[in-house]
């Protein structure tokens, strides 16, 4: 080796671990995640640090490495490994007042953990939520479906003791800041309608109107709760969401998509809350979370900080003017 390396043994540590909170299927990059995880059980989360440390060891990685996993039905299964570093680096940094990098840095370099006396960090007492950025508003017409292929072109932070207000502190700085009240547009594909159920009845007790096309009406219906039915685009009645949308009437869209591309009716509905600048969410599981981040901030108990709030070891020192002085007499 042309480094000289500290005779400590090797040993892998967990920055941190992450939750997405879309499922499976979305690429990592685009998925919005929490550190510390928000539903994992701890068992859970116990076996992914320990896989991620014996991978770790088993590749002899000097440095950082990403692990992707996914559980299902209580079971870890690995999806991919990524022996370097990644944008999530900074992001698990900042949850939890550690300068990753620079240790890793140091690492490679020959340093040991132990030299450097790091040890994995516990849990900060607050909750951090990634969110990502998307160029869409400059593609008019392109439809934005999320799936396995990245399209995020960077990503935001939102922290708080509260893990809805930290969601909806990272949708505000990604530009796509939730409702607090007016109306919804519903609609989800089959395998959705059962969460819609609930979806409908939260946001109808925080005061929203929900407009709802075919199906998702009808479920709704069969469920006791009643919506405003719009035509599909493509029965060419009049108005319909597209009409709702560009009058300013709509101000969340809830779509799961069952087809894409911008021929499409979900598609246009899409592509027009782009470019129309609607909040809009295309996960069952991201829609949950917004309720619950609506929620929060109706009731209006949140504030703002620095990062150096949560740690003030990362804190500058006060910056000293170097300026000479002159004398006078």
């Amino acid at each position: 080796s042309q480094v000289e390396c500290d005779p400590d043994p090797p040993r892998a540590l967990v920055c941190g671990v992450l939750e997405h909170i879309e499922e499976a299927g979305i690429h990592s990059g685009d998925s919005t995640s929490t550190v510390p995880p928000y539903s994992l059980p701890t068992e859970i989360v116990e076996q992914i640090r320990d896989q991620a440390r014996r991978l770790a060891e088993r590749l002899k990685v000097r440095g950082l490495m990403n692990v992707q996993m996914a559980v299902k039905d209580g079971v870890v299964h690995l999806l991919e490994v990524n022996p370097r570093a990644s944008r999530t680096v900074p992001f698990v940094s900042k949850a939890k007042g550690v300068p990753w990098a620079r240790i890793a840095a140091e690492v490679m370099m020959g340093r040991s953990l132990a030299s450097l006396g790091v040890e994995e960090t516990p849990d900060t007492g607050f909750w951090s939520v990634k969110e990502s950025v998307f160029p869409f508003s400059r593609f008019p017409g392109v439809d934005v479906v999320l799936g396995p292929e990245m399209r995020s072109t960077g990503e935001v932070m939102g922290a708080d003791r509260s893990l809805p207000v930290a969601f909806a502190k990272a949708q505000m700085a990604a530009g796509i800041p939730l409702p607090t009240s007016g109306s919804v547009f519903l609609s989800v594909r089959d395998s959705d309608k059962d969460a819609a159920v609930d979806l409908a009845r939260s946001l109808q007790r925080l005061g929203f109107g929900v407009f709802t096309t075919g199906g998702t009406c009808d479920h709704l219906l069969a469920a006791g709760i009643e919506t405003r039915r719009l035509p599909k685009i493509s029965e060419g009645r009049r108005p319909n969401i597209l009409d709702l949308i560009a009058n300013g009437e709509i101000a969340l869209i809830v779509n799961t998509p069952t087809r894409k591309g911008a021929d499409t009716d979900e598609g246009r509905i899409r592509a027009i809350a782009v470019t129309s600048g609607v909040p809009m969410i295309t996960t069952a599981s991201g829609a949950r979370a917004a309720v619950l981040a609506i929620t929060a901030l109706q009731e209006g108990k949140w504030d703002v900080a620095a990062i150096q709030d949560y740690f003030p070891q990362l804190a500058r020192p006060a910056h000293s003017d170097p300026t000479p002085t002159l004398a006078t007499t």
